[in-house]
C-alpha cells in the first residue's frame, strides 16, 4: 500500500474514533471525497450524520465551513453579496460559507428551494457568481449535507435537479446493540470529535483525487456500466433512470473503490458497489412500484441480476492481457 493511500485509510480510522460500527458507510463517503463528489445523508435525527462531517473535515485538515439551513436562510448566506464601501466608494465582495473546502449544509431540505438552489452552480462548477463576477471556490471542494427524511416537520423535498448534484446518496440506519454500548462507554466522559487527528491536508487530498482519476477502465467495463444505467430507465416500474450524470458518477465511485483496494484497475464488483451509492437516490419509482410496496432498492436489485456481468478474460476492443486483469 503505497503512502498515499494508506493515508485516506487513516482518515477514515480517524472518523471511525467517533462513528462506531458503520464502517461501510465510512467507506462510501471516503470514495466519494476521493471521487470529487458531493454527499448526501438521509436518515432521522440523531444517528451521526452531522457528525460524520465534522469528523471528516478534521481527519482531513480542512478549511470548513457549517450551515444550519432554516426557512430564512438566504442564497447570499451561501454566495457571498457584495457591500458597498463608503471609505473607497467600490462595493467590496463578502464571502459566504461555500468559501471554504467542505461545506456542511445541515438539514438542507429544511430552507426555501430558491436557498438550496444557490448550491447548485458551485456544487457542478466550483463557482460562485454575484453581481456577475464569478469566483471560483477552493480547491478541494467538497459538500456534505444531511437532511431528515421526507414527510418530516418543516422539509421541502429537493428537486431532483439539485439531487442529481450529488454523487451518492446514503443512510446511516441505527446501530446494533453491541456498536450502542460501545458508544455509551466511549461518551461516558470522553468527547470523540475533540480526539480527532489531522492526517492530511487539502494539498495531499488533491493528489489522491487525480491518482484515483487514473484507474484504468476496460471498454467492457464502460459497457457493462452503460448498460446497467439504460436497464434503470427501461425498466417498466420507473419513471426516471439514471441520468448521463449518474452514468458518469458510477464510474467515478468504481475508480475511487479500486483506488481504496490499491489496484490500478477497475473489476466488476467496484462497479456493483458504485450502482448502489450512486442509484438509490436517481431513480423515480411509478404509480405500480409504489402500489406494490417497491422501494428504488429492490429495482436496483432487479437491474444487477437482469444485467449480465463481465467475465474474466472476455474479449474487448483491446488486447485479451488487458481482459484478464479481472
Amino acid at each position: 500500500m503505497d503512502d498515499k493511500n494508506n493515508k485516506a485509510h487513516q482518515v477514515m480510522g480517524e472518523v471511525k474514533k467517533v462513528i462506531v460500527g458503520k464502517d461501510d458507510c465510512i467507506r462510501k463517503v471516503m470514495a466519494a471525497i476521493l471521487a470529487r463528489g458531493h454527499v448526501l445523508l438521509e436518515d432521522v435525527p440523531g444517528v451521526g450524520k452531522t457528525e460524520m462531517a465534522i469528523a471528516f473535515s478534521r481527519a482531513m485538515g480542512l478549511q470548513s465551513n457549517r450551515v444550519q439551513f432554516t426557512p430564512d436562510v438566504m442564497p447570499s448566506d451561501i454566495t457571498g453579496f457584495s457591500m458597498y464601501q463608503k471609505e473607497t466608494g467600490n462595493f467590496v465582495y463578502r464571502p459566504g460559507a461555500v468559501m471554504c473546502n467542505l461545506l456542511l449544509a445541515d438539514e438542507i431540505n429544511r430552507t426555501s428551494p430558491k436557498t438550496q438552489s444557490a448550491l447548485l452552480e458551485v456544487m457542478e462548477e466550483g463557482n460562485v457568481t454575484v453581481d456577475g463576477v464569478t469566483r471560483q471556490v477552493p480547491r478541494p471542494f467538497i459538500v456534505l449535507a444531511t437532511q431528515n427524511p421526507v414527510g418530516s416537520f418543516g422539509t421541502q423535498k429537493l428537486p431532483e435537479a439539485q439531487m442529481d448534484r450529488f454523487l451518492i446518496c446514503i443512510s446511516l440506519g441505527y446501530p446494533g446493540q453491541e456498536d450502542e454500548i460501545r458508544m455509551l462507554k466511549s461518551r461516558h466522559s470522553d468527547k470523540p470529535l475533540e480526539q480527532i487527528e489531522p492526517v492530511t491536508h487539502g494539498e495531499e487530498l488533491l493528489m489522491m483525487q487525480e491518482e484515483a482519476e487514473g484507474i484504468f477502465v476496460h471498454d467492457v467495463i464502460y459497457q457493462y456500466m452503460v448498460q446497467l444505467s439504460t436497464a434503470t430507465r427501461e425498466h417498466k416500474m420507473t419513471e426516471l433512470g439514471f441520468s448521463p450524470r449518474g452514468t458518469l458518477a458510477m464510474g467515478k465511485m468504481a475508480r475511487a473503490y479500486a483506488w481504496l483496494e490499491n489496484r490500478e484497475y477497475v473489476v466488476p464488483e467496484d462497479v456493483k458497489k458504485s450502482f448502489y451509492d450512486v442509484g438509490i437516490h436517481r431513480i423515480r419509482l411509478n404509480q405500480k412500484a409504489r402500489m406494490d410496496g417497491k422501494k428504488a432498492v429492490d429495482i436496483l436489485d432487479e437491474v444487477l441480476r437482469q444485467v449480465k456481468e463481465p467475465q474474466p478474460g472476455q474479449r474487448g476492443r483491446r488486447s485479451v492481457n488487458e481482459m484478464k486483469i479481472f
